[in-house]
């Protein structure tokens, strides 16, 4: 019978420690509806004796969830216990989680105690929780630094105290998978009474580990997994929940073992916790990243669309990604080209896909991915070098003391000078400079998504902008270089004007025949 692994999310907790700013209290009740609605099992909801904040927030979190319980962090200190008791004091059912280093290092230097001491103030911390709930989890701080006799030691004795769960922590992402299914399977075979308990693990990705120790550790029998939504977290980051969900998943029938985890809902709580934290999803991320389900080689592209599973172990919407996502690039082959046109509704009488794919190849060595909307231009618009294009004459951006800007533009249309200007109050830079483009050429854009990054070249940094904006419900990308921000704003935005241009027109030719 497959046993079931508890989730237990610290994004609010061991995740926000990672921020350069606290999240508001309303942000964390978002985040925390999505992780209920995820269907996480347990959510640390943060320290609540680390400041009045964190108290409000577990407090409303804990006032709020009905479907996930709360649990809150506390040393084993009388004040901090009795404050996590009190912040989630209107909850029928809580856990307060206590924790306590327990490696040489952290005993003799952090701590500055002898082991024996250490033993009496976890027992004490784990009774004094217990006065308030029956739910009380205990963590061995370092213990994958902990010698193993210390470590059955101390857990022996939280058990016998009243402790139901025993966290055996990476802290430092110290070891490795084999390393710690060894320390797993030591403490359940010499702590006598480790079947009161629930072993759990919370792994840090120091080594880039965390995944892989969880999942080793859950091989040895631990019963509940610690992490983060995006894996966000101290230094390198924790498990990343995402990963270690989706592997028990795919590998339910290995490991005999499920989670109640909804996975659909994966994705949308992946992006509220990435836009409230200001943290990035990486591109190639595991799971939700944007490339995680995209395909460039021809040749994978070409064994996806004849059949998914020759490539794909998890499918996108799965995750609650909506479609799967075949990248047009010079390593695409004709299979691609042919979907994407198929897809766009036309028949192969409506285009010749061999001279289709010639021009795609020549275009796709000079400006990098090619999409749909290219397809279309390339296969009904011939004299491009012909069409009249926008060109940037001349950009001005002056910022002043509060936060306001005054933006200047000049674009040439043809033997045209398009000038505007705009006065931005408080408003983000791209938008305003969109918002002064539609007024000068008279396209109305809106924005759909942007980056910007910085790249070094030719050793000097230099920003690259991605952005993406929607006309007549198409989305339309492009790239843009520049040591300027606005500027590279500004020249991403141009070609996108063009390739409107450009594709306004092959339209008109395209229903003309």
């Amino acid at each position: 019978m497959k046993e079931k692994i508890i989730i237990l999310d610290t994004t609010l907790r061991d995740g926000e420690q990672s921020l350069r700013s606290s999240m508001s209290i309303e942000e964390k009740l978002n985040i925390a509806l999505s992780l209920e609605d995820m269907g996480v099992d347990f959510i640390e909801a943060g320290f609540p004796v680390s400041s009045p904040g964190d108290f409000k927030a577990v407090q409303t979190i804990s006032n709020t969830i009905k479907n996930s319980r709360i649990c809150s962090l506390a040393r084993c200190i009388d004040k901090d216990i009795d404050i996590a008791a009190e912040s989630m004091n209107r909850s029928k059912y809580f856990r307060i989680h206590v924790f306590l280093g327990t490696s040489n290092l952290h005993v003799t230097s952090k701590l500055q105690k002898t082991f024996t001491q250490i033993i009496e103030m976890a027992v004490k911390g784990v009774k004094r929780a217990k006065r308030y709930t029956d739910d009380v989890e205990f963590s061995c701080e370092d213990a994958g630094r902990t010698s193993i006799q210390n470590l059955c030691r101390i857990i022996e004795s939280v058990i016998d105290a009243g402790a139901t769960t025993i966290n055996i922590p990476d802290t430092v992402g110290y070891t490795i998978p084999s390393e710690y299914k060894k320390i797993i399977l030591q403490v359940r075979n010499e702590v006598h009474n480790i079947d009161k308990a629930v072993i759990s693990v919370h792994c840090h990705d120091d080594l880039g580990m965390a995944t892989g120790n969880s999942i080793s550790a859950l091989e040895a029998g631990a019963r509940q997994i610690e992490g983060t939504i995006n894996g966000i977290g101290e230094r390198a980051g924790n498990t990343a929940l995402e990963e270690v969900i989706l592997a028990i998943k795919i590998k339910e029938k290995l490991l005999n073992v499920y989670t109640s985890i909804k996975i659909s809902n994966i994705c949308n709580t992946s992006k509220i916790v990435s836009s409230t934290c200001g943290i990035s999803i990486p591109e190639n991320k595991a799971i939700i990243g944007n490339n995680a389900f995209s395909h460039s080689s021809g040749i994978h592209q070409d064994g996806v669309l004849k059949n998914r599973k020759n490539y794909e172990i998890i499918f996108p919407e799965d995750v609650g990604f909506k479609t799967k996502q075949l990248h047009l690039t010079s390593r695409s082959g004709r299979a691609a080209i042919k979907f994407y046109m198929d897809k766009m509704g036309y028949k192969e009488v409506d285009y010749n896909l061999n001279l289709l794919y010639k021009k795609f190849l020549k275009l796709s060595d000079k400006i990098g991915q090619v999409f749909d909307y290219h397809l279309e231009i390339l296969s009904f618009l011939d004299n491009q070098d012909k069409l009249i294009l926008f060109f940037l004459k001349s950009l001005k951006v002056k910022f002043s003391c509060n936060k306001n800007y005054m933006i200047f533009i000049e674009l040439l249309y043809g033997k045209k000078i398009l000038k505007g200007e705009l006065l931005s109050k408080n408003n983000n830079l791209v938008n305003s400079i969109i918002d002064l483009i539609v007024s000068v050429t008279k396209i109305p854009i809106i924005l759909n998504n942007y980056n910007f990054l910085v790249q070094m070249k030719n050793k000097e940094e230099i920003g690259i902008v991605n952005i993406s904006v929607l006309y007549k419900k198409r989305i339309f990308y492009s790239k843009s270089f520049s040591i300027s921000f606005s500027e590279a704003i500004v020249k991403s935005l141009i070609n996108i004007l063009n390739d409107i241009e450009k594709y306004n027109k092959a339209m008109l030719l395209a229903k003309s025949t």
